[in-house]
């Protein structure tokens, strides 16, 4: 097994180890993308395959039978080491990480500015299809990366936890309705998953001490307990790995997010 890696990748260290065994890439571009281009010997994930839904509810977590068998079927193992990647600033890469960590396998990394960046900065690319090796994937689920609805309806009060709203402002204030009811939890803090972006640096994530200074500035800080979310957890899959990255020693990401609170009318929910 090749030396831990760390959560987040450069386009240029990747690149000196696409020829390890125990590595496998993943690409959860859209499927004609990744027809067009890839990473070298990266194989195509697509993202329909790690969620799951229940109308009007999506983004739900699926089952880890499930998952044993998707993951298995795209070559990894339980030592296997994961680097995920897309083309639409980490939303979908990071939901498989987020998915990895909640069936307790935690030797994965994000491609900083994932096809943007190993694109635009003359990294090789392939258009072969790459055939996975085989594997065997054996889950231990843990709820330690996951939030339900009744776990944050249990902690809204407790002055130690918070919530990250990776929505839109527009989401966020109940301008903008996806959902049965508008608004957003609680407490919740919003932080759209955009802002953790560098657009001049190819979709990468800002440094570091910005975004520990971004984040501390609106009250979203490592003593707290730290509940992601967005409308399917999909947006807040990314804002979960940068609270992880970071260093933060609890924070969860919330499957069905606003699709499942704000469908329910035993939620709370603020307009503003």
């Amino acid at each position: 097994m090749i030396a831990d890696l760390p959560l987040l990748i450069e386009p240029e260290d990747l690149q000196n180890l696409l020829e390890e065994e125990s590595l496998v890439v993943l690409d959860l571009c859209k499927e004609t993308t990744y027809s067009q281009l890839h990473i070298p010997g990266a194989v195509h994930l697509s993202y329909g395959l790690v969620v799951t839904g229940n109308h009007p509810v999506n983004g739900l977590l699926p089952e880890p039978r499930h998952l044993e068998q998707v993951f298995s079927a795209h070559g990894i193992g339980n030592q296997t080491h994961v680097v995920a990647y897309d083309d639409e600033g980490g939303g979908n890469a990071s939901r498989l990480l987020w998915t990895l960590e909640a069936m307790g396998h935690r030797h994965y990394s994000l491609l900083n500015g994932g096809l943007h960046a190993w694109t635009n900065e003359g990294h090789p690319c392939s258009r072969e299809k790459a055939t996975p090796a085989a594997a065997t994937f054996s889950a231990i689920p843990t709820t330690q990366p996951v939030a339900s609805t009744e776990y944050i309806l249990q902690q809204l009060n407790n002055s130690d936890f918070t919530l990250w709203d990776a929505r839109s402002s527009s989401e966020f204030s109940g301008m903008s309705r996806f959902s049965q009811h508008p608004g957003h939890i609680p407490g919740a803090i919003n932080l759209d998953w955009l802002a953790v972006m560098d657009r001049q640096r190819n979709l990468r994530l800002k440094p570091n001490d910005q975004l520990n200074k971004q984040l501390s500035s609106l009250g979203l800080t490592k003593d707290k307990e730290i509940i992601t979310y967005c409308q399917t957890h999909h947006r807040s899959s990314l804002t979960w790995f940068v609270l992880h990255y970071l260093g933060y020693p609890r924070c969860k990401g919330y499957p069905g997010s606003w699709s499942d609170w704000g469908n329910r009318d035993d939620t709370p929910k603020v307009m503003s």
